[in-house]
């Protein structure tokens, strides 16, 4: 007992390939308690794993739980927030380092900047327009990195579903349908990120995008 315990202790405290991790979620808590759980629950799994959190800015919702939960377990976390959803999202005392910018775009490249994965957890049109624009970031070749969907008690299905009916109908080619890593649990998840490797063959190279529109310094490395 005391040497399995030990091994799990090992894996958990294990050095991650990622610092910082991004996460997508809604501003609010949805109505099953699942979800609430679920945030709960990368929180602790980021925390475990030393991984910094970058979020929306919020502290309401499933985005004040998950970054409540980082930010109380001793690692950093930045929310990025446009400045006209402050007063809307941030209730009371905000949580860690808040970045406030100009618009969605500039919250979406400066997330994606710092970022080393995306994780999406359940969320409305504002989590899942976030969470495709990094997909079809993937695909065009502007990063590499990995993308997932905590998909808790079967929430994103129908989207999954979705992009396999576009496989199926020639929208999608096969070789990006593995963009998207997906698990129900935290652990899981992570695990898969972790071991995520790009098979798909980018639209273009990334040296030839405007990387500095997009929040990527052309002389930055991109997993820094």
């Amino acid at each position: 007992m005391m040497g399995e315990r030990e091994a799990g202790e090992t894996e958990e405290s294990r050095k991650s390939r990622f610092r910082r991790i991004c996460v997508f979620c809604g501003s609010s808590s949805g109505k099953k308690s699942s979800y609430s759980d679920a945030a709960l629950d990368l929180g602790k799994e980021l925390v475990r794993r030393k991984i910094d959190l970058i979020y929306g800015g919020g502290s309401v919702g499933l985005m004040g739980l998950i970054a409540q939960t980082v930010h109380e377990g001793g690692c950093h976390v930045t929310g990025v927030i446009p400045k006209a959803l402050m007063p809307r999202e941030i209730s009371g005392h905000s949580v860690g380092e808040v970045k406030a910018v100009i618009d969605m775009h500039q919250r979406k490249a400066e997330m994606a900047r710092h970022a080393d994965a995306f994780v999406a957890l359940p969320g409305g049109y504002g989590t899942l327009e976030e969470l495709l624009e990094m997909i079809t970031w993937s695909q065009l070749g502007i990063h590499d990195k990995p993308v997932g969907l905590l998909n808790v008690d079967g929430y994103y299905n129908p989207l999954l579903e979705l992009f396999e009916k576009g496989a199926e109908e020639g929208f999608i080619k096969p070789s990006s349908q593995q963009i998207v890593v997906h698990a129900s649990t935290a652990h899981d998840l992570i695990v898969r990120l972790e071991e995520y490797v790009p098979r798909h063959e980018g639209v273009a190279p990334r040296e030839t995008w405007e990387m500095e529109q997009l929040g990527y310094p052309a002389s930055q490395n991109h997993n820094n």
